[in-house]
């Protein structure tokens, strides 16, 4: 189990999640899979996670010296300039927009901002509801925006549904993760969508969330999407809205960083499945 901690901890199993939605984008608008647009999102989300949770380890922790943070960190740091190699090499082979890649990179920092250790930069803690949805906004962009590979003003509709579904879709998986680490953001002074709305309103959006998810697929037809891959798309759907409903009890570690997490995973591999 060691091994299966280590590619955890280390965000390489969520890097694949995004490479995995990232394919998904393309099976459902049915373009060619560029298996450097997958290596660059999986690298590029090792990067950006393990950037992540050094820099948040360093914000919260006791600020120790810098060469026994990293001697403590250690492989997150290799892991980091490993990926950052990786996202290099599959970059140079892509053809991607720069202004695209400058947004991508744009929203990742955004969403690291509130961890900078400078008082002028504290009120970016008190968010609340734009830190998650910054959140699911940018997992939308990267793993369904940016495989399109086209500008944002040659966007068509079959292009806007996908986005925004995928936008929904990962907004309840935030939701799920910020509900989990409410207590732990309180005292850190970090405001989410779970330490604004009471308990209540929460479940209420999540249903909400859900309702507009499972309706708006049946508009499949519409987009290109086969009947087969809609059931697919309505099988993750409800799975995620089972895994919120166990999410609200007491769960370990492995639930919300493999079975929560492997939800996007789940949800590619299901709409890849039908198609074969």
């Amino acid at each position: 189990m060691k091994w299966l901690h280590f590619i955890i901890s280390h965000s390489i199993f969520i890097a694949l999640c995004a490479a995995a939605l990232a394919f998904q984008t393309k099976e459902l608008l049915h373009l060619p899979c560029n298996i450097y647009l997958l290596g660059f999102i999986f690298f590029a989300t090792v990067c950006s996670y393990n950037f992540y949770w050094l820099l948040s380890k360093y914000s919260f922790g006791q600020l120790p010296p810098l060469y026994l943070f990293f001697k403590d960190e250690g492989a997150k740091g290799i892991l980091l300039i490993i990926a950052s190699a990786g996202l290099l090499f599959c970059y140079f082979h892509l053809h991607l927009l720069i202004i695209n890649i400058v947004v991508a990179g744009l929203l990742t920092l955004l969403y690291a901002v509130p961890l900078l250790p400078f008082k002028f930069l504290l009120f970016t803690r008190k968010v609340g509801m734009l830190k998650t949805t910054l959140l699911a906004f940018t997992w939308a962009y990267v793993t369904a925006f940016l495989p399109m590979q086209k500008p944002i003003s040659m966007l068509d509709g079959a292009d806007l549904f996908l986005f925004s579904r995928r936008f929904l879709f990962m907004l309840m998986l935030c939701i799920i993760f910020d509900n989990r680490d409410k207590g732990i953001d309180k005292i850190r002074g970090l405001q989410s969508l779970a330490t604004d709305l009471s308990p209540t309103i929460l479940k209420y959006l999540i249903y909400t969330v859900f309702i507009i998810l499972f309706s708006t697929n049946f508009l499949f037809r519409y987009y290109g999407v086969s009947l087969a891959q809609s059931i697919a798309l309505q099988v993750s759907t409800i799975a995620l809205l089972i895994t919120y409903y166990y999410s609200t009890r007491r769960q370990g570690y492995f639930f919300y960083y493999f079975l929560v997490d492997g939800l996007m995973l789940f949800s590619a591999i299901t709409t890849w499945v039908v198609t074969i």
